[in-house]
């Protein structure tokens, strides 16, 4: 083999390995777990309007179905330990579940199978798939918007 031709397969082969790298390192970089406030999941809604899925941000459309990470407050319930579904809310100053509160302020949390969390008044760390699921009670009226498959509670 001539000297050329070995240059030229040593860069093809050179750029093959390059392109593969930064796919793999695109694919890692889509696949981590994003830091999220409620503020990033906050959007505009005039107090008392019904709820449409085009109110929601491009930016917040963007999380649906990602690996998150949101610092909130557990709704206090009944159960202490071994809990497998909650209310994470903004803060623990007021109640964000309810008549008259915000829909991007509470996140329902499932707890995916064989996971638990244990109830604290400390804020706490939630780690799991989120998701954009509508959740309405028996009058049609939007209780909650977001859901999260929760993988870790800290």
């Amino acid at each position: 083999m001539n000297h050329c031709r070995t240059k030229t397969l040593v860069y093809a082969a050179t750029l093959v390995v390059a392109c593969a790298v930064s796919s793999l390192r695109a694919a890692d970089d889509e696949a981590k777990t994003r830091d999220v406030t409620f503020d990033d999941i906050k959007f505009e809604m005039k107090k008392g309007a019904p709820f449409k899925r085009s109110m929601l941000t491009e930016k917040v459309e963007k999380l649906a179905d990602c690996s998150i990470k949101i610092r909130g407050y557990i709704l206090p319930s009944f159960q202490q330990k071994g809990i497998k579904q909650f209310v994470l809310v903004r803060d623990n100053m007021e109640c964000c579940f309810g008549p008259g509160a915000a829909l991007y302020d509470c996140i329902l949390v499932e707890m995916a199978p064989g996971k638990s969390a244990s109830f604290t008044v400390r804020p706490v760390l939630v780690e799991g798939k989120f998701e954009i699921s509508e959740f309405k009670d028996d009058d049609g009226k939007h209780l909650a918007i977001y859901r999260m498959i929760g993988e870790e509670v800290k």
